[in-house]
């Protein structure tokens, strides 16, 4: 498969149509390393049900990066991480949030930090009881979609639980978020000059 020709077809289908394409992304675009996945999944359609929006931050997490919950290998916890490319890897943030991940090459896995939301507002806003932003900062994405323990271990490939194909953004770079291991790599990706963003990045 020429995966640049199929994702600039299905870019092009979702312009045109003026909103998201919701054919699933292939396993191949995960299958690969969670760096470059990290970056080419800011500007997708992400959707958990009647929710979604367009992604505009991320954050990559490799299987050899001491920040990673795979590092010291597999467990119970971890195990998603481990499954095939493009399976959805949950966990609770301090005991409070629930933070949505897909996984890549095994051991790896891309945050989902922010996104632009567009489908399901009613039912965003009801989630997070009114407070804005409704999801900038993974935690309240999750809040917003609805995300829970019940959602690892799935895949992505379904109306249900699906990463999309969106239009191509400039992208800017930066440190990870809320870590103390490997802090200085700039693997934290998003959309440059978008205001759906849980933290302004470094100026250039």
């Amino acid at each position: 498969m020429d995966l640049a020709v199929h994702f600039a077809w299905h870019r092009r289908l979702g312009l045109d149509r003026g909103g998201a394409d919701l054919i699933p992304l292939p396993d191949l675009f995960f299958a690969r390393d969670v760096v470059q996945v990290a970056r080419d999944l800011v500007g997708a359609w992400l959707q958990l049900g009647a929710c979604g929006g367009w992604i505009t931050e991320t954050e990559a997490y490799a299987a050899d990066d001491p920040a990673s919950h795979s590092f010291r290998g597999q467990t119970p916890r971890n195990a998603a991480m481990f499954g095939p490319p493009g399976t959805a890897y949950v966990y609770r943030s301090y005991g409070l949030h629930w933070c949505l991940n897909v996984t890549c090459l095994p051991g790896s896995a891309v945050l989902f930090r922010s996104m632009e939301p567009v489908a399901g507002l009613d039912l965003m806003v009801s989630r997070r009881q009114g407070a804005r932003p409704l999801a900038a900062g993974p935690g309240r994405l999750g809040q917003a979609l609805g995300v829970s323990a019940a959602l690892n271990g799935q895949r992505y490939a379904t109306q249900e639980l699906l990463l999309a194909p969106g239009p191509v953004h400039e992208i800017v770079c930066g440190p990870r978020i809320g870590i103390r291991q490997a802090a200085d790599r700039p693997w934290r990706f998003g959309q440059a000059k978008s205001p759906y963003l849980s933290r302004p990045f470094p100026a250039a």
